[in-house]
């Protein structure tokens, strides 16, 4: 194993594709754009780099995404030194400035669409991505009286069922024309107390620590960077805070990819344990809501984060 990984490793390219993949899942095509190389050539290192056991692959459907993995106990044994001098590449500042090119493409994508089929969306997404109802059962671990945020918040839907109970409300999304659906909706409803902000899942316009409760309802199949956001959910939860996450579980409906903007074609328990884990949330659970005849199952999770210590 030790060999083998310093093989893997002895080759500047290969070092450029680890430094990559330590903080994020792309596809073949996205990395040729990334490091500026021919498709073979990535290709044949990624080969290298996974027969090593350094990358892990994530199958959904036609696409593969690569990113560094854990099976290759003696990488991470020595992967915080290794990370450390990846930085000093030659080529660094250019492949990050590559890679953040590449998620602003995911992300403009996404917003593009909604934008163009916001009026449309919930036919939109009932008609080409059949869910069973699993809203009763979000609805019901929503705690009463707590400062909440929803995030991608659509056209808006959720909202007014959450509304009430002593809950002050703040609803984000990144697309201005879904925000519109969704403050017509609001004032239709005549209900009060719903802050509604333009804003990126990533980089949610709210400060540290500032909600109690977050929500992502469908949402994170969406996302250029699900850990990313899963990340920035625990920045603005405070100590003992609950996060509610229902999404896809994974599937093989290709064509979400093109008629839904859907960035990832679900996702299993333990990609969202892991990530949920990495980034500092506990008391992670999942409850699944089978699809019934031509329809998609849904993941409920829950997680919290840490308690204060005691004083």
């Amino acid at each position: 194993m030790i060999l083998e990984t310093l093989k893997a490793l002895s080759d500047s390219s290969r070092l450029r594709l680890t430094a990559i993949l330590m903080n994020g899942e792309f596809t073949v095509q996205e990395l040729t754009r990334i490091m500026g190389m021919g498709q073979s050539k990535v290709s044949w290192h990624l080969k290298i780099l996974t027969d090593a056991s350094l990358l892990t692959v994530k199958r959904q459907g036609t696409w593969s995404y690569y990113r560094v993995g854990e099976a290759n106990r003696f990488f991470s044994a020595i992967r915080e030194a290794v990370e450390s001098e990846l930085a000093q590449l030659p080529e660094r500042s250019a492949d990050l400035a590559a890679v953040t090119a590449v998620l602003e493409e995911r992300r403009r994508k996404s917003q593009e669409f909604f934008d163009l089929h916001a009026r449309q969306w919930d036919e939109l997404s009932r008609t080409l991505l059949p869910i069973p109802d699993y809203r009763d059962k979000l609805l019901a671990a929503v705690p009463a009286g707590v400062k909440l945020l929803e995030i991608g918040v659509g056209t808006g839907a959720l909202l007014v069922d959450l509304a009430g109970s002593g809950r002050d409300i703040v609803g984000v999304d990144h697309s201005p024309a879904m925000l519109e659906e969704a403050r017509r909706r609001v004032l239709r409803s005549g209900i009060s107390g719903i802050d509604l902000r333009l804003g990126e899942m990533a980089h949610l316009p709210l400060p540290d620590r500032s909600v109690e409760c977050v929500i992502a309802n469908m949402v994170l199949h969406h996302a250029a960077d699900p850990l990313a956001v899963i990340s920035e959910t625990r920045r603005v939860l405070v100590a003992g805070g609950l996060l509610l996450i229902a999404d896809l579980a994974r599937h093989e409906r290709e064509a979400a990819r093109d008629q839904l903007a859907d960035q990832w074609l679900g996702f299993g328990e333990e990609e969202l344990a892991g990530w949920l884990e990495s980034v500092g949330f506990e008391d992670v659970a999942f409850e699944r809501v089978d699809g019934g005849a031509g329809q998609e199952s849904v993941l409920i999770v829950t997680a919290t984060t840490p308690q204060p210590p005691p004083q």
